[in-house]
């Protein structure tokens, strides 16, 4: 069963998302907050595994919720899922940069929230559609490319390099091992492999790593 936390300053949203996810016979709401502070109350006590976080809240935002949530030992398996009515280049990368796996539109459809929080939850990152990498390579090239450095990449062989540069394209594990002539299983391992010598909690980290030090572009 996937626990969510919902977390909108409008109670009409959080009951819509409820509706919607009280049917699910694998999703369950564990906690509904209507500000960022409330929400990282609720991550603590509730330990869900997705959290959907709007982004303009009062009290705390939603990218300085994520961020403490990322920040919290023993919620490392928690998962945030920004939702925001704000399409821009710095929400996105704001978003991923404080640790959130996923990133949707509110004006998803019903079928692309539910697929979101299931993708989120099994530790794989989202990126809405019209949310395109192109998107976060323009704003990490302008905000972060002169404080880039190599060094961080120093930990990995050529293999988890070449694997991480294709995560910073958006590829699946199984067209990262047809791109490499690799075994699915084989790919998975490495990009498990980078993230822990990364010290990333999950892919969406790896994609941003993935712009700041060039390897993606």
């Amino acid at each position: 069963m996937i626990k969510v936390v919902l977390a909108d300053d409008q109670e009409l949203v959080r009951a819509g998302f409820r509706m919607l996810l009280d049917v699910e016979d694998d999703i369950t709401v564990v906690g509904e907050a209507s500000d960022g502070a409330e929400a990282v109350t609720l991550a603590r006590s509730h330990r869900p595994d997705v959290v959907l976080m709007d982004i303009r809240m009062p009290t705390l935002d939603g990218i300085e919720a994520t961020r403490q949530i990322a920040g919290v030992t023993g919620l490392e398996q928690v998962r945030v899922l920004i939702l925001t009515t704000y399409d821009t280049d710095a929400y996105v990368f704001e978003a991923l940069a404080a640790g959130a796996s996923g990133f949707l539109l509110k004006d998803s459809g019903p079928a692309e929230l539910l697929h979101g929080i299931r993708v989120v939850a099994a530790g794989d990152a989202l990126l809405a559609p019209r949310i395109t990498r192109r998107l976060i390579r323009q704003f990490t090239a302008t905000r972060t490319a002169q404080h880039a450095s190599d060094d961080r990449l120093a930990v990995l062989t050529t293999r988890e390099r070449e694997i991480l540069a294709l995560v910073g394209q958006g590829l699946s594990n199984e067209e990262i091992a047809a791109e490499l002539v690799l075994s699915p299983a084989t790919a998975r391992t490495h990009v498990s492999r980078a993230m822990t010598k990364l010290g990333a909690r999950d892919r969406a980290q790896l994609v941003v790593i993935a712009y700041q030090t060039g390897l993606a572009h």
